[in-house]
């Protein structure tokens, strides 16, 4: 598929961070000036996070800093799926969240009940706050044969300092502790994200542009939508001949979409 094509074909681009349009906190070369003119064309972009430590707010936050957000943009997150989910297949259910307060809060806002002495369905979130006291109480309900679903099964999270442990690490834990694999996982490349994403945009022709071949790449593959792959971060040129998640259009960065 040529650029021009895919540009004439998409009504909206979803973009990853990290790696996609910026690196570090830094936009990645023209980034400012690729989305202004993606935006001039009449595209719509949504930035897609499979980060749920995080909240849409801290995140809009943070694009509006360095340049790469602005009116009509929106910002999606594994964490804002998890909760779409929840009031449409768990509506009244009491939830155990294992996460950020800042995702608490948001959870709240959205009318889903929290409780973590007497829970229904328990939710593992990227918690940056972990204690020991919360993994064995979430243990203890995994090992009742509660439901259980986890935002997203990244085993890293890149930051300027190197990878940390992300959900995925997490979910190893308890499945060696508990013997219990989440029923549900809700972020890319899995489906559910792209089901909540196509109720916030009914009938938009979407393209993923994203980084990493295992979650970018086949989440579009899974949702069946376009997909960029950019080498301006974890993938690199030879990886792609080898990969069973093959993308629309290869761009060193997003830039060169023009």
């Amino acid at each position: 598929m040529t650029k021009e094509q895919l540009l004439r074909e998409t009504d909206v681009f979803l973009l990853d961070l990290d790696g996609t349009v910026y690196v570090d906190g830094v936009p990645v070369g023209g980034m400012r000036q690729t989305l202004s003119r993606l935006r001039a064309l009449g595209k719509r972009l949504v930035f897609l996070t499979n980060n749920s430590s995080k909240t849409e707010d801290d995140y809009r936050a943070k694009l509006l800093s360095i340049g790469l957000y602005a009116e009509g943009d929106a910002v999606y997150t594994s964490g804002m799926a998890t909760a779409e989910y929840l009031r449409a297949h768990c509506a009244g259910k009491r939830v155990f969240l294992l996460g950020t307060e800042k995702l608490k809060a948001k959870f709240c806002a959205a009318g889903i009940v929290l409780d973590d002495v007497s829970p229904d369905i328990l939710v593992l979130a990227y918690d940056v706050e972990l204690t020991f006291e919360k993994i064995r109480r979430f243990d203890r309900f995994l090992r009742a044969g509660l439901p259980f679903l986890a935002t997203h099964a990244d085993a890293v999270c890149p930051t300027a300092d190197g990878s940390m442990p992300d959900v995925g690490s997490f979910l190893d834990l308890f499945e060696r502790s508990s013997g219990r694999k989440p029923d549900v996982v809700i972020g890319k490349p899995n489906v559910y994200m792209g089901d909540a994403l196509r109720k916030f945009a009914p009938h938009a022709h979407m393209c993923m542009v994203g980084d990493r071949l295992y979650t970018d790449i086949r989440f579009a593959r899974n949702c069946n939508m376009r997909s960029i792959l950019v080498l301006s971060g974890e993938t690199k040129r030879e990886d792609v001949a080898r990969a069973s998640d093959q993308p629309d259009l290869i761009l060193s960065d997003l830039n060169e979409i023009f």
